[in-house]
């Protein structure tokens, strides 16, 4: 059992081999957790592990859970609260998301700077909970030095990034061509299932975030293609080197 880690990641959809790199590790399975949800969603394995990336003590959500699942915000947000008791300080959370800025790409990074909640609760309702305010300021949910410090990363090992909002809605549907012009109406330049619930969370017990999605689909005038589930999987599988050098860069050296 590694000691006290203080920094956790999120592996999403399509991310779980990052898990493979992640050194002498110890697997728990969400099932034998007490109060734990259950992954319901492929690709997503279902386990907590703890072990050592980037030299450094870590615990990672191999699969996490969506509000489109089923579960409510507290069983989704349930995991960030055992990480707060746990001790963590810093989490990196990534997913898949479609692209809705007309300079993005399949494959791209996005490292995310600010979101766009647009699911129909708040984690947060409810009575507070004392590991924050009762209305948590969110002008800086993401940290600026994070975001600099995967930008030196990527620069040093020639990785492309983009920088954008990241907006979150319920699913389990694609969005529709409507859809998509709406939100980048709105100021997304990608859209997902999941993140900004356990994001705000975290920002509430006063951790360090960081996001960042793989750019899966485009929801662009004349781009959009129908898409499965498991294009977005291969897709998101393709961009993963990339991911967990940036990844595990950052916790090496933060």
């Amino acid at each position: 059992m590694p000691n006290k880690p203080t920094t956790a990641v999120i592996l999403g959809t399509g991310l779980g081999r990052m898990a493979e790199k992640i050194e002498q590790p110890l697997f728990i399975p969400y099932s034998s957790i007490p109060n734990f949800p259950v992954s319901t969603v492929e690709g997503h394995s279902g386990q907590l592990i703890f072990g050592k990336l980037g030299g450094k003590d870590i615990m990672a959500m191999d699969g996490r859970f969506h509000y489109y699942e089923g579960y409510n915000m507290k069983e989704v947000t349930f995991p960030i609260r055992v990480m707060y008791e746990l001790g963590i300080k810093t989490l990196l959370a990534s997913n898949a998301a479609g692209g809705t800025n007309p300079s993005f790409r399949i494959g791209d990074i996005m490292i995310i700077t600010d979101h766009i909640n647009y699911m129909p609760e708040n984690p947060l309702h409810g009575p507070n909970i004392p590991t924050g305010p009762r209305f948590p300021d969110m002008t800086e949910v993401y940290d600026p030095d994070l975001i600099d410090l995967a930008d030196v990363i990527a620069s040093e090992n020639k990785i492309k990034l983009k920088h954008g909002v990241y907006l979150a809605t319920q699913g389990p549907t694609y969005e529709t061509p409507a859809e998509y012009r709406m939100f980048a109406h709105w100021g997304a330049d990608a859209v997902g299932m999941s993140t900004v619930p356990e994001v705000i969370v975290a920002h509430h017990c006063g951790m360090r975030c960081f996001g960042v999605s793989i750019i899966t689909d485009l929801g662009l005038n004349g781009k959009i293609i129908k898409v499965t589930h498991e294009d977005v999987q291969k897709a998101a599988s393709a961009a993963q080197p990339r991911m967990a050098v940036l990844l595990e860069e950052i916790i090496r050296r933060s």
